[in-house]
């Protein structure tokens, strides 16, 4: 596993920052369909890739688009502060911007009462600067990228269908961080 973070500091009962996790993407797979910019193709981010742009993720913001159903880049409802590769997931987590954007929280699944709500949410990268190994190639081979971003959306409408997104409870991350710092 390799992951890397933005340490930010913990601000108790802090109104507008809200724990996120999820994976935002599969690595060495091919994509359920093509994503938006593939040109109808399926992708297919190699972990030399993956690993290569981890850094870019870093403060990189969230979005999502009324319907749940794409990309908004001008809908930034949260930051990533980090980003980890475990096996063939890209992981991501961070913060949303709860109170600017309450309808994120409520559509968005979380945890209550330590059992994991439905997840009918997953994720979506956003690329600058992609290398395709042959544009030929009916699924296309990401060699190189540079993460812009990422977008919540409904599992169905993302192009990995094994992506997944959840909203983390305040008390659990309070809880895990004063752990962390004993």
């Amino acid at each position: 596993m390799r992951g890397m973070a933005v340490e930010f500091p913990e601000v108790h009962g802090h109104p507008n920052r809200l724990p996120f996790e999820g994976c935002l993407t599969l690595i060495d797979v091919a994509s359920d369909k093509a994503p938006s910019g593939a040109r109808g193709h399926r992708v297919v981010l190699t972990h030399a890739a993956a690993e290569a742009a981890l850094p870019s993720l870093l403060g990189m913001a969230v979005d999502y688009k009324a319907g749940w159903d794409g990309h908004d880049a001008r809908q930034k409802c949260g930051i990533i502060t980090s980003a980890s590769i475990e096996g063939q997931r890209l992981m991501v987590a961070g913060y949303l911007f709860a109170r600017d954007f309450p309808e994120v929280e409520q559509k968005v699944p979380g945890e209550r009462e330590g059992v994991a709500a439905a997840h009918g949410m997953g994720m979506s990268y956003e690329l600058a600067d992609a290398h395709v190994a042959d544009m030929r190639a009916s699924v296309w081979t990401l060699t190189r990228a540079t993460f812009t971003g990422a977008a919540i959306l409904l599992k169905e409408k993302a192009a990995y269908r094994g992506t997944s997104f959840r909203v983390r409870p305040r008390i659990q991350h309070l809880a895990a961080r004063t752990a962390a710092a004993h």
